[in-house]
């Protein structure tokens, strides 16, 4: 089976829907997850950089790209809930962005 982001997402939005219906409730749950799925992957990062030493290291690099994965599917799914045009919105934000890139000047580190 072959899955990419958007019809994924719908899918995952329409059995969410069904299920927990759609109450201001359930939309800022679908909201809360994606900070949740953000915590995750910070965890992973403090687990891969071993940062914390009672615990030492406990993940690597694959697993924090892992659970970014789960932050852009949880945003994906949210975003559903805030737009009927998921796709477009973010490829709005996208064109901003990378204008920005093209008008701002990088400093030198």
């Amino acid at each position: 089976m072959s899955a990419s982001l958007w019809p994924l997402a719908a899918r995952i939005t329409a059995t969410l829907d069904a299920t927990n219906g759609t109450s201001p409730h359930e939309i800022a749950m679908r909201l809360l997850k994606v900070g949740e799925e953000a915590g995750e992957a910070s965890a992973a990062y403090i687990g891969a950089t071993g940062q914390n030493p009672r615990k030492g290291v406990t993940h690597n690099h694959h697993d924090v790209a892992d659970e970014l994965c789960d932050v852009i599917i949880a945003a994906a799914v949210a975003l559903h809930s805030f737009t009927s045009a998921p796709p477009a919105v973010l490829e709005a934000k996208l064109h901003v962005a990378a204008s920005r890139l093209n008008t701002e000047q990088v400093s030198p580190r």
